[in-house]
């Protein structure tokens, strides 16, 4: 197709220059090379643009092209002279295309750096962000062949089109002469043009979510004749759901004469559908489901959530009817939820949008839920629904998606949606995959300082079907890279119900610090001990006894929160025995009115068999955390719609999938109408505890994110000297490991010296080294398997003269064999401190990565690392040095002497520096950092060049090729 006898290319077909791409209005658009075999596309392209855009691009009355005009925006060399096209269902609806200038104006070539640019973008579809999204690809390729600035003139009639160079956020000088606008841009990404970038794709991608979870119009493709079956009862769903907008019902095999089923209006195909469709929910088998997108496609429909399965879940054949599907869907500019996906739920009161097989929609609330698996969906709604109106009160969900085999619409995408919806305030995800970690984590850390985002992470094995780019890093890091964007990192569906649910009901703690009371001793003690194995504060248990009134937990709950030193309240209840027993009712109104008074702290119940206790508990209108009495509701959010249901035996037995809740916008005739907050109870105290604490560890980085400090400059640092020494050795191979003598310079550059070893291949070698470092010196064994394992006795300390190194020397031989095996060096005695050691690499799908541990057993053998992305802040060095389990053996554990954690982390930020600057050091090791009690020793240190891997968060928006 892209190839051609008359071509006059000096480069083949730029293939990875397409992508797919989301556009302003949540539409999408494929962008591709113009080549010689688009001539008809582009006349007919031109035909359909108004004669005022053709006078703003050429400046004149331009009817029609000429056939010399067409030959010279079809032949581009890819080089000096290069076109794009924006296309829909494989006709054009914009272009871009740069030539080539020198100094004078006049076309050159390389090496030239500077090049004219013009668009030109078909007037119906002005306003969608096609321009933007082409101007960031066009950069791209230019930035990829060498050049360095655009120049474009524009008519200052023109505003629309110098708006979208203006707005770039790309460094540009501007002016004025002979009655058009010059404009010149440097193309070097910016702080701004980045954030520009991220802030337009947060748009796209939300409106491309939105316009999936709360369409105008719906059509249910696959509707059987008679009851049963996927799509009648998708269909039946909806329904019932009180879904607001027009619904039809299609399916091929429909009678002509048949107008309607199930009192929805039926069609034998969506084009015989009378108006536009907003979205199509397909259910048919996968043979017949790319004739339902073609006709989707040829009818406007703007997204599809694709039901049928048969997919790449299927092995190899079903990964190729995947692919297809995904790029028929896009060349219509369609987003796609699926294949193989449980469904989609909006409970919004002007949506009301059951598109899944769950045969009940959740209780309305204030709770995004996004599972990957629709197994996984069921039992996360399921779970919900029976938390939410038994053991933990009542709260809902806004609204759920089940990706299916995660084709297109992914995880984040949804968290682009998420981000600034009024009606979710707390987001649950469960993720067998991270397809995008990079993107994942920039996504999440936004989000999770805006609202919490709590995951339940997949051990990192792909299912079928799920199209993820591989990872290196090892499941744990990329735990720890999640937390370290703000993320709430749980293990089971059960804990993320419990932290979803707290935080959905309660405000952030403000410290560790706990009050536990309650009217059973053992309770309080069980859960003073999980309170201090999940590193909280605990106050001692305030025991109310067996005989306690609801009066006494009203009083001993409302002078716990009105202790300063306290910052949350766990409330032990067990029943009681005795006439002065409270009620379940009536323990539960006292320990609302107390909460209520002091709004600032969360509280939590621990309850054993008082189920009534918690159906009591949650009777309220809100559980948003910005109820009326904790904090100002975002405008225009909506307030919980609880609705009675039984409630459930402390041990949660199983339950239906989904039980019946009220109709939406019908509260409970329990439930208080003054806005009180609910109070999550816990059938057991590790559970509350748990979910306290990711809360207390998350209102800490909320805080922290709010100042995350500054990447430091130094002074001493040459690095235009370094990358001189990087491109040298880098042209003697493509990825090498670098000799020790290039390791100490390099690093030198960085200011991180390393102590020299001198290599000891006989005993007269060691000896001459040892006078040219100066005695004392250390004795090691840098065989492979001896390398920084002190343990199996291949390295010999403190020789304080030319006997004792002798000695040494032949110590060594005769345990591990001869100098050619053991390769022995000899290195000056560094000052005694921690052994710690720093490493960074750089993951193709993660990113640049920076780990800090103590070097031995404690990092092999135990896995205690602590990881940051790089670059790494000088708060996130703190961080860092204090982050891992064995921390205390820096600061004066047991009596030690604390050693200079100022100079490591000075050192930490010195090894992120250079992966940062220098992007082609894709790995270093610094392997012993002997942290002393003044300064610190690096003994050894590797470090790995490479061409470096393409980085897709500093190019153009695209969405992930299939």
């Amino acid at each position: 197709m892209h190839t051609s006898a008359d071509r006059q290319d000096r480069h083949q077909y730029p293939a990875h220059w397409e992508a797919d791409v989301v556009l302003r209005d949540g539409g999408t658009a494929r962008v591709r090379p113009i080549t010689v075999d688009d001539a008809d596309r582009l006349v007919s392209f031109y035909e359909q643009v108004s004669d005022e855009s053709k006078y703003y691009r050429f400046f004149a009355p331009y009817p029609r092209l000429s056939a010399k005009d067409v030959h010279r925006f079809t032949h581009h060399d890819f080089v000096d002279r290069v076109g794009l096209a924006a296309t829909i269902g494989g006709e054009f609806i914009a272009t871009v295309r740069y030539d080539r200038i020198g100094a004078d104006g006049l076309p050159a070539s390389v090496p030239a750096d500077e090049a004219e640019v013009a668009f030109l973008v078909q007037d119906a579809h002005h306003g969608r962000g096609v321009a933007s999204a082409l101007l960031e690809h066009i950069a791209a390729v230019a930035r990829e062949r060498g050049i360095r600035r655009f120049a474009a003139e524009v008519l200052p009639a023109n505003t629309k089109m110098i708006k979208v160079f203006t707005d770039a956020g790309y460094t540009q000088k501007r002016s004025f002469e002979d009655g058009v606008v010059r404009l010149e841009l440097d193309l070097e990404p910016t702080d701004r043009s980045m954030a520009v970038q991220h802030a337009r794709e947060q748009r796209a991608e939300a409106r491309s979510v939105r316009r999936l979870l709360a369409p105008g119009s719906v059509a249910v493709v696959g509707v059987g004749r008679a009851p049963g079956g996927v799509g009648r009862g998708i269909l039946g769903n909806i329904r019932a759901a009180g879904y607001a907008g027009p619904l039809h019902a299609v399916n091929k095999a429909f009678p002509e004469d048949l107008e309607e089923i199930d009192g929805v209006p039926a069609y034998r195909s969506v084009r015989d559908i009378d108006g536009h469709v907003d979205l199509a929910v397909v259910a048919v088998p996968a043979e017949h489901v790319p004739a339902v997108v073609a006709e989707c496609g040829e009818h406007g429909v703007q997204g599809l959530v694709v039901l049928s399965a048969g997919y790449a879940e299927s092995g190899p054949e079903g990964r190729e009817r995947q692919r297809a599907l995904v790029r028929a869907a896009r060349a219509h500019g369609m987003r796609l939820i699926g294949p193989n996906a449980f469904g989609i739920i909006n409970t919004a009161e002007d949506v009301r949008l059951n598109a899944s097989l769950a045969p009940e929609p959740p209780r309305p609330g204030r709770i995004g839920l996004f599972a990957q698996s629709g197994a996984i969906g069921i039992a996360l709604l399921s779970r919900l629904h029976r938390r939410g109106g038994g053991v933990t009160g009542v709260t809902g969900v806004s609204t759920f998606v089940s990706a299916g085999n995660r084709a297109d619409v992914s995880g984040n995408d949804v968290l682009q949606y998420w981000y600034d919806d009024p009606d979710t305030d707390v987001a649950l995800m469960y993720l067998e995959s991270i397809g995008n970690p990079r993107k994942f984590t920039r996504l999440a850390r936004r989000t999770a300082a805006a609202k919490p985002l709590v995951v339940v992470q997949g051990t990192g094995t792909a299912p079928q079907g799920h199209a993820v780019r591989a990872t290196r890093l090892p499941y744990a890091t990329v735990s720890a890279l999640l937390r370290q964007a703000g993320v709430i990192r749980v293990d089971t569906i059960t804990e993320l119900v419990d932290a979803g649910l707290l935080l959905a009901r309660q405000p952030l703690p403000a410290g560790p610090r706990v009050a536990i009371l309650g009217n059973s001793e053992s309770l309080g003690v069980l859960t003073y001990d999980r309170c201090v194995a999940e590193g909280l504060r605990p106050a001692r248990p305030v025991d109310l006894t067996t005989e306690a009134t609801a009066e006494d937990f009203h009083r001993a709950l409302a002078a716990a929160l009105a202790d300063d030193t306290n910052d949350a309240v766990v409330v032990t209840a067990i029943p009681a025995i005795g006439e002065g027993s409270p009620g379940d009712a009536e323990l539960a109104e006292a320990l609302r009115s107390a909460a209520a008074a002091v709004p600032g702290k969360p509280v939590l119940v621990v309850h054993v068999e008082l189920g009534g206790l918690a159906q009591a508990l949650s009777a309220a209108t809100s559980t948003a955390p910005g109820a009326p009495g904790t904090a100002d509701r975002t405008p225009g959010a909506r307030a919980e719609r609880p609705s009675a249901a039984p409630s459930a035996p402390a041990t949660e037995p199983p339950a239906p999938l989904i039980t019946p809740a009220a109709p939406a916008g019908q509260a409970s005739p329990a439930s208080p109408q003054d806005g009180t907050r609910l109070i999550p109870a816990y059938p057991a105290a590790e559970r509350a505890v748990r979910a306290l604490a990711e809360a207390v560890r998350y209102a800490r980085w909320r805080r922290e994110a709010a100042d995350p400090g500054k990447v430091p400059e130094f002074d001493d640092i040459d690095e235009k000297g370094a990358a001189r020494l990087i491109g040298e050795l880098l042209a003697r191979g493509e990825g090498l490991t670098i000799s020790a003598e290039h390791t100490c310079e390099l690093l030198g550059r960085y200011g991180i010296p390393v102590r020299r070893a001198l290599p000891a291949p006989g005993p007269d070698a060691a000896v001459d080294a040892a006078r040219a470092l100066g005695y004392p010196v250390a004795l090691k064994a840098t065989a492979p398997h001896l390398r920084h394992r002190a343990d199996l006795g291949g390295v010999r300390l403190d020789l304080a003269d030319e006997e004792q190194l002798l000695r040494a020397y032949v110590e060594l031989t005769e345990l591990f064999g001869p100098p050619e095996e053991l390769r022995p060096v000899v290195q000056a005695m560094a000052p005694r401190g921690v052994d710690t050691v720093v490493r960074a690499v750089i993951d193709p799908a993660a990113g640049a990565v920076l780990s800090f541990g103590l070097a031995g057993a404690a990092s092999q053998l135990l896995g205690d690392m602590a990881h940051r992305l790089i670059p790494v802040t000088d708060r996130e060095a703190t961080s860092l040095v204090r982050s891992i389990r064995t921390a205390p053996l820096l600061f004066g554990w047991r009596g030690s002497t604390p050693v200079d954690t100022p100079a490591l982390e000075e050192l930490l930020l010195r090894v992120s520096r250079l992966v940062d600057d220098h992007p082609e050091v894709v790995a270093v090791t610094l392997e012993p950092v002997v942290v002393a009690p003044h300064g610190v020793s690096v003994l050894g240190a590797t470090v790995r060049l490479a061409p470096p891997p393409a980085r897709d968060d500093l190019g153009p928006r695209t969405m992930p090729a299939y």
